[in-house]
């Protein structure tokens, strides 16, 4: 009876059949490889050989092999190295062919995408400006302003030039009131004009309260002077009207002289108050917006608006980032927002625009234009259309595009949504109207007579 084996002699007989079989592998290998050397060593011998048992290549003495001339074997073999060269170049050829295809094809392909992009592109922007020109035929040509000092209507780019030679032209006669004109209009930031009128202010008042030598002069290099009074176009002409003097004094202890502004000794305190307050109680004075007001015939066009851009305080890109936050005004007003969130978007609305073309159906169907700064409140609205009414005493409703009344107070229009463009609804308080029509008075229109006279066409 064999007894079974043990665990220790299972791992020796299955170590030993992994030697053997591994021993073998390597066997077969080498065989593997040496048939592949002898094939190749084989080949490279050309014809004539034979290969021997014990692996050798031997020459074959045949007396059927063909002799081979010399001068035959070299003609042949610079044929087949002809051949061969050929053959290489045509390969290269072939390559560069084919690799100057494959860069004209991508060359193409860019081309085509880069096209596609551009019309893709030139397609939104058209879209865009769809919200600024839709028609040929503007809704109003331009944006004009009325002269203070001329009553003439001035564009845009004119304005500012007309109001500075007028307030250079007064100055020859009113030299103070000139100055302070200049001091507010011709300096666009409010923040440092008004540092410019307080630090004048505090010098005019200690003068008035030391009367001294040392009180009643400025001098002109001194870093506040610079910084807060000389910089602002108008300054020195107010102080120099008042009754300030340049001179070129010494400095205290030294022989070197600077400038100075010099009040005499002889000065009215009184006066000088009221300049004074004059220059801080005065406003910039600008060209007042030209209503261009305009009646229209009934139209089915009365709601379609195609302004000019200088209504826009916007560029076409921002227009477009415009767009695509009113998509997601839905999800904005579907979440709750804070007061500090609603003033920001306000915010935002009203830098948006400049100007604000509204126009006004009448209960005849009439429409009544006028142009307005879109930063105007509710009261400048209903004052524009009372001024164009026959019977300006009556009380009168205007409705909002989304059919809610309009307050007439101190709010935006931009705030109500009326910018750059909408159309309101005029109509007589019910009961007043009511008892118009109860005490037999008919009116052909609710408009001024002279209004009428200048009816047009809206296109």
């Amino acid at each position: 009876m064999v007894s079974a084996p043990t665990g220790k002699e299972e791992q020796e007989l299955e170590s030993r059949r992994h030697v053997r079989s591994h021993a073998a592998w390597k066997l077969r290998m080498k065989k593997f490889f040496q048939d592949v050397k002898m094939d190749v060593k084989f080949k490279k011998a050309g014809a004539g050989q034979k290969l021997t048992e014990d692996g050798r290549l031997e020459t074959q003495c045949s007396s059927h092999a063909p002799r081979v001339d010399p001068r035959q074997e070299q003609t042949m073999s610079s044929q087949m190295a002809g051949q061969a060269a050929q053959e290489r170049v045509e390969q290269g050829r072939c390559k560069t062919v084919d690799s100057s295809r494959r860069a004209v094809l991508r060359e193409v392909e860019k081309e085509k995408v880069k096209a596609q992009t551009s019309a893709a592109s030139q397609k939104a922007e058209n879209v865009v400006k769809t919200t600024l020109k839709d028609d040929p035929i503007l809704s109003i040509h331009g944006v004009t302003f009325i002269c203070p000092f001329t009553g003439a209507i001035l564009d845009k780019a004119e304005r500012e030039a007309r109001i500075k030679e007028a307030i250079l032209q007064i100055f020859s006669e009113d030299p103070v009131q000139a100055s302070i004109m200049m001091v507010h209009t011709f300096n666009k930031d409010r923040d440092k004009v008004k540092a410019a009128v307080d630090t004048i202010g505090k010098y005019i008042e200690n003068i008035c309260l030391n009367p001294q030598e040392k009180y009643r002069k400025i001098r002109t290099r001194n870093k506040v002077f610079q910084e807060k009074v000389m910089c602002i176009e108008g300054t020195k002409e107010f102080l120099q009207a008042v009754g300030f003097e340049m001179k070129s004094l010494p400095l205290p202890e030294q022989e070197v002289e600077e400038n100075y502004l010099v009040l005499p000794e002889d000065f009215d305190p009184e006066k000088l108050h009221e300049l004074c307050n004059r220059l801080q109680s005065a406003e910039p004075t600008r060209a007042q917006l030209n209503r261009d007001r305009k009646l229209f015939r009934p139209s089915t066009q009365a709601a379609r608006f195609n302004l000019p851009n200088e209504f826009y305080n916007l560029t076409v890109e921002e227009i477009r980032r415009e767009q695509q936050q009113r998509t997601e005004e839905v999800e904005r007003h579907a979440m709750l927002r804070t007061k500090v969130m609603r003033d920001k978007e306000l915010q935002r609305e009203i830098r948006k625009y400049n100007f604000a073309l509204l126009r006004i159906r009448l209960p005849d169907g009439h429409l009544l234009q006028g142009t307005f700064y879109a930063r105007e409140t509710m009261s400048n609205l209903f004052e524009f259309v009372r001024s164009c009414l026959h019977n300006k005493w009556q009380p009168f409703e205007l409705i909002g595009p989304d059919g809610h009344k309009l307050p007439e107070d101190k709010a935006l229009l931009v705030e109500k949504r009326l910018a750059p463009a909408a159309l309101v609804t005029f109509a007589w308080e019910v009961s007043v109207q009511a008892d118009v029509e109860a005490a037999g008075v008919t009116q052909d229109s609710c408009l001024e007579p002279d209004l009428l006279m200048s009816v047009l066409t809206l296109f």
